[in-house]
């Protein structure tokens, strides 16, 4: 049978008392040692310490308070020392979005560029006009004053030398 099991109304009552007692210097304490912030959790896992052990809220009113304050100062030390706070930084200010490289896109864009300027003036017309601009093939022939099927056509022919273009630059499809 565990210390707990017998005390259990009565270490509540005791750890009630002595939060009430020891609280507010404990805090001030701890928040001396550490920051404000973190003080709080030091000071309640003090006290969750104290709970799990009752038989220290049974001592004398000078031990526990001993008992209390060497207990936070250890968890202040403890905590100082881990790894997670050599490298964890606490911030007010939340870091900037990472931005994904963009290289390949801006490198791909030359080139495409590089390859529309090979094409003849009515085959890039059509090119630019079905993958820039979004136009259908009656919209281009429309805006061209072209047949539907010369559309076709030349963006067949466009499409086709824009590979060749392409592949000529070391692009393989």
């Amino acid at each position: 049978m565990s210390a707990r099991a017998g005390l259990d109304g009565d270490a509540d009552a005791l750890l009630t008392a002595v939060h009430a007692t020891y609280g507010r210097d404990l805090h001030r304490y701890v928040a001396a040692m550490t920051d404000p912030s973190r003080a709080a959790d030091v000071v309640q896992e003090t006290l969750l310490r104290a709970w799990r052990n009752p038989e220290v809220l049974t001592r004398p009113q000078g031990s526990v308070r001993a008992w209390l304050f060497t207990v936070a100062r250890n968890l202040v030390v403890d905590e100082s020392r881990s790894a997670r706070r050599r490298r964890e930084l606490t911030t007010d200010e939340v870091p900037e979005l990472g931005v994904e490289d963009r290289t390949q896109e801006v490198l791909d864009a030359w080139l495409v560029a590089d390859a529309l300027v090979e094409l003849s003036a009515e085959h890039r017309a059509v090119v630019v006009g079905a993958y820039y601009r979004g136009r259908s093939v009656a919209d281009l022939a429309h805006e061209l004053d072209l047949p539907p099927g010369t559309v076709k056509s030349r963006l067949h022919y466009g499409l086709r030398a824009m590979r060749l273009a392409l592949q000529e630059r070391g692009v393989s499809s």
